[in-house]
């Protein structure tokens, strides 16, 4: 701030971003509902008729008790959870907070609303939370006896709020700071006030921020008491003559926050900017602990003031904390008015409004849901009514203060300055924290970029998927000026990827939603693909393969294979004579010229080698890198080049040559026979060379035009169906022998280096080797002889997983490789450029073959696939949670102490659904069930201790939800059980219950402790990482 003018605008200080958030409030479980409701002037406040409270078997003595108001507020899915999701056993979600699992969903969502997955993003990003008391916590039972440490340890750390801030880190792998913060009603404002300045000293790089607040037993009403803050009719009137006190709310809330001049330069979509955060306390200076004080608010809101460099004229509007009392209300406008009075005199300018008159007080989530209101206000511009204003408090003397009620939705005008607002948040105890607001800078538009885009989904499990893709086809359709390149942009940085993948590639929105409406058929693919790593084989075309215009369009639209197309077509302009570009992309009038020069061999195998090498540089540009590689002849050049054993200029220069020697060369005829080799051999003489083997029935032969015709009959006459090449000559015969000495020299004018990839010869159909490729002699025999391409490919198919991706145009390659049906199984065969005669989109073409390396679990380096472009992350529907109620709904149900046997009879359920039950034992078998007393004793166990209904001897303990707490009760267990003492680190070695149990039978044989002889010192570090 300028020391001279105290009121001089200072945008030198770094500014936070807000670029995502998530939220569940009463009445709106989703964000955009949440605004919906704000600006159509919803009370989310529910009333409560007679059938109401007796379904919730309320004393009848409350229902006639004058003073018990019927009002509450209700969260959805409170009271469920998708615990598989989050890798918990179903136990362990039925006894953990509620509001802590709800602020693991919304952190999830948070991340996703702003773009962003944890797994991708590797710089710190840091947790601020807090949440109400738990009051969930009373409906739960002793879960065992006080002599029980692991439970009782598990029940802590599942309902403490310590926890609360480390498990969305431990969860979602965010490795900046993590803090539960508690400031009472004010704890999660003071959390985005700790995660700005978290962010603004560099400790972390993104930072979630918010809390939650839910309160069950707050659901069915309350009783009003003179003097409370709770309201007697159960409606918040802020800043009304009938204010009589709030309503309990509820809310789960979150942001995500970044610095801005970072956010600006990534792309990502801000909806508002925190220009400043202050917090204090009010000390001892108020009548009493609880009660507010003018000069704390007063004070905490000019810091922020100077905090930001801004004037108070400049604010337009102030989320108040508003509790609807007749206390706080006028002492919360004295402090604004005191604020704002040492910088402007100007009266009624700035509009005041409470969420609490629309969802009650959130408690430690109040800060939060007003900051998020704040925000959306921000980013549509608008300003919602504030409800149940009629007649101001006689206590606020609003006339003559800043500030006026906003009673009805208006536009939000601008008035000289940016749209600025406070937000204020006031907790029990004196801590005052009071935020700047100002909406989100203007950014330039996205900028042009394909024709077509690849949309990427993937979810946990099948269901997910399903209804991932049905939210995002709703959302394109009620969103259509979204900006679809915008859309898979998102979608393919800011999303975890799990192994249920979809993708559809499209051409616009509309397009987009047709696709994506079309599960199963022609446009969109679903692949459930494990995580494993798979080598990338790239293959290189040979002649015969090449067309007019072959891949036109990604010379138009693909910078990279552009470029490289250049690049190489003036290194050749001297060694042919023309450019190549000419030919490779005639203008319409000279398309057919074209497609006959391009038979010629000194413009066909040039042309072939640019192609490839363009095409190959553009998929290593997206980050897929050949592991292997294979040319079919003249494409092994382009191999070796890549490989590094030629230069670029020396693989061009010997490429021309190659070509401009054979053209010079006697025609010949080359014929395609459906026999194996051995069977071909016998047709052979000194006028016919077998030129080719392709596959394992698949050979070509080469030589004089006569004798291939003779060849031909005499094929035919033996019912054999071959098949004429359209070439000029006979390759790879003894046809080539004149030229070999002259093309010897020009290869010995080339530097020949060490292969830095791996890749086939088709001389001897194995991997090339160091001596071959450095003697020029191998590049002769390399023309002359056959080409070994079948052998090659039974060589490649021989390691693991491997994707074939054919670099060239057409799909020949492919379909050879097709024809190796042994050992094709696990792996994946694609293409890069159409084939001449189908009607597809060369980039709709290359994209679908993309997608298709992403189904298969090949990463893809998306920032450069996108590189030249300015895209942005924007908001999309995002993950849709298989939720499971996970809720107690006895008072006190009753879990079994622990015994040394036990029976059908000593568990009392509480009333909760399907695989949460506490479950008896049954001799019900499916696949997997146990064969022996001991596996069913063990599998019985494993319910009990992880609430799962159905256990399978083979399910991995950690899988369902185990760790090393419940891994510890489990030895227990089997000690009382069997009489068995087993090391703690046996169910890391053996976690299934098939092979704990023939341990345990082990151990009864021996009639000793298990293992005693090579009993094992576990790693405390190697448990506790797995608790969770």
């Amino acid at each position: 701030m300028n020391e001279n003018n105290p009121f001089q605008e200072d945008d030198s200080l770094e500014q936070i971003a807000v670029i995502g958030m998530a939220g569940s409030f009463p009445g709106a479980d989703t964000i955009d509902k949440f605004w919906s409701n704000l600006r159509c002037g919803v009370e989310s406040i529910f009333h409560l008729t007679d059938d109401d409270l007796k379904t919730r078997d309320i004393p009848k003595e409350w229902l006639q008790n004058s003073k018990f108001v019927r009002a509450g507020t209700h969260i959805e899915h409170s009271d469920e959870f998708d615990a598989n999701f989050f890798g918990y056993s179903p136990r362990e979600a039925l006894l953990m907070d509620p509001q802590q699992r709800m602020l693991l969903e919304k952190s999830w969502e948070a991340l996703e609303n702003a773009g962003y997955s944890p797994e991708s993003f590797n710089k710190p990003i840091g947790v601020f939370v807090g949440t109400s008391p738990n009051s969930y916590y009373d409906l739960l039972p002793p879960v065992l006896d006080d002599s029980d440490v692991v439970s009782s340890m598990e029940l802590m750390i599942g309902n403490e709020l310590d926890f609360a801030a480390t498990r969305i880190s431990y969860k979602l792998n965010l490795k900046g700071p993590s803090l539960t913060v508690q400031t009472a009603c004010s704890t999660s404002l003071t959390a985005v006030q700790l995660a700005c300045q978290s962010l603004l000293t560099y400790q972390c790089n993104l930072a979630l921020a918010g809390g939650a607040s839910l309160n069950p037993r707050r659901e069915w009403g309350y009783f009003y008491q003179e003097g409370s803050i709770l309201s007697p009719d159960g409606h918040c009137r802020a800043f009304d003559a009938r204010a009589g006190g709030t309503v309990i709310g509820q809310g789960v809330g979150l942001v995500v926050l970044k610095r801005l001049s970072e956010a600006l330069a990534d792309g990502d979509s801000v909806y508002s900017v925190i220009r400043g955060c202050a917090i204090n306390n009010d000390g001892a200076l108020k009548i009493g602990y609880t009660a507010p004080s003018v000069e704390g608010q007063a004070e905490v809101i000019a810091m922020a003031h100077a905090i930001s460099g801004i004037s108070a004229d400049s604010i337009t509007y102030i989320e108040a904390h508003g509790t609807g009392t007749r206390l706080g209300d006028p002492i919360e406008i004295a402090a604004l008015t005191q604020a704002f009075r040492a910088s402007t005199p100007r009266k009624q300018f700035c509009a005041v409004g409470s969420l609490k008159t629309n969802i009650g007080h959130a408690d430690a989530a109040a800060g939060i849901a007003g900051l998020i209101k704040t925000v959306l206000m921000l980013w549509h511009k608008e300003i919602p009514p504030s409800l149940h204003f009629e007649t101001p408090n006689p206590e606020i003397d609003f006339s003559n203060s800043p500030f006026y009620v906003p009673t009805r939705l208006s536009n939000w005008e601008l008035t000289g300055f940016p749209r600025r607002a406070g937000v204020s948040s006031l907790g029990i105890g004196g801590t005052n924290v009071h935020a700047i607001l100002e909406e989100a800078p203007a950014t330039e538009a996205s900028s042009e970029s394909r024709p077509w885009q690849m949309i990427a989904l993937s979810a946990k499990t099948a269901i997910s998927l399903d209804k991932m893709t049905s939210n995002l086809s709703e959302y394109l359709e009620q969103n259509p000026s979204l900006n679809i390149a915008d859309v898979a942009y998102t979608l393919q940085v800011g999303r975890k990827i799990f192994n249920h993948r979809r993708m559809v590639v499209c051409q616009g929105n509309e397009d987009a939603v047709k696709r994506l409406r079309a599960i199963d058929q022609e446009g969109m693919k679903t692949f459930h693909q494990e995580p494993i790593h798979r080598d990338i084989v790239f293959m290189f075309s040979g002649q015969g393969s090449q067309y007019a215009n072959m891949g036109l369009e990604l010379y138009e639209t693909e910078s990279k294979f552009r470029e490289e197309i250049d690049i190489c077509s003036k290194i050749l302009r001297r060694h042919v004579n023309l450019d190549l570009r000419d030919i490779i992309y005639p203008n319409n009038k000279n398309a057919q010229e074209s497609t006959e020069k391009l038979k010629q061999t000194f413009i066909t195998q040039p042309a072939l080698f640019v192609m490839e090498y363009a095409l190959a540089k553009l998929w290593m540009s997206w980050g897929i890198y050949p592991k292997a590689m294979i040319g079919h002849s003249i494409g092994e050049y382009v191999a070796a080049c890549l490989s590094g054993v030629l230069a670029l200029e020396d693989a061009l220069s010997l490429v021309a040559a190659r070509g401009r020697l054979m053209q010079e060369l006697p025609h010949g005829s080359m014929l395609a026979i459906p026999l194996p080799e051995k069977e071909v051999q016998s047709f052979l003489n000194d006028r016919l060379s077998l030129a080719v083997v392709n596959g394992p029935s698949l050979c070509v032969v080469s030589g004089e035009k006569k004798a291939i015709e003779a060849l031909e009959k005499e094929l035919s006459n033996k019912n054999v169906n071959s098949t004429h090449l359209h070439t000029s000559h006979a390759f790879h015969s003894y046809m080539m022998e004149p030229i070999l000495e002259k093309f010897a020299e020009e290869v010995g004018k080339a530097k020949l280096n060490p292969p830095q990839i791996p890749f086939i010869s088709n001389v001897s159909g194995t991997w090339v080797t160091l001596d071959e490729v450095t003697n020029p002699k191998y590049w002769v025999r390399h023309l002359r002889q056959t080409v070994r391409f079948s052998d090659g490919i039974e060589e490649l198919l021989r390691g693991p997983d491997r994707v074939f991706l054919e670099v060239g145009p057409g799909h020949t390659l492919c379909t050879l490789v097709r024809q190796h049906q042994n050992g094709l199984k696990n792996h994946l065969v694609l293409s890069s450029i159409r084939h001449p005669k189908e009607p597809k989109s060369d980039v709709a073409y290359i994209l679908n073959s993309l997608g298709h390396l992403w189904l298969a679990a090949v990463q893809i380096d998306w920032n450069r696939f996108y590189a030249g472009e300015r895209r942005y992350r924007i908001s999309l529907p995002t993950y849709p949670f298989e939720r499971k109620r996970y809720w107690i709904d006895t008072e006190k149900p009753v879990y079994a102490a622990p015994t040394q046997k036990r029976s059908e009879e000593e568990f009392r359920q509480p009333r909760v659904l399907d695989e949460v039950q506490i479950v008896q034992k049954t001799e019900t078998r499916d696949d997997g069930a146990p064969t022996n007393s001991t596996e069913k004793e063990i599998a019985y166990i494993w319910k009990e201790i992880l609430g799962v209904n159905k256990i399978s001897i083979h399910h991995n303990f950690f899988n369902l939800g185990g760790n090393s707490l419940n891994g510890a009760k489990l030895i227990t267990k089997i000690k009382n059980a069997f009489g068995v003492k087993l090391p703690l680190g046996v169910i890391f070695e053996a976690p299934t219950v098939a092979e704990l149990a023939v341990l345990v039978q082990k151990s009864e044989a021996d009639n000793t402790e298990f293992m005693n002889s090579q009993k094992k010192e576990v790693d405390l570090n190697y448990l506790t990482k797995l608790i969770g």
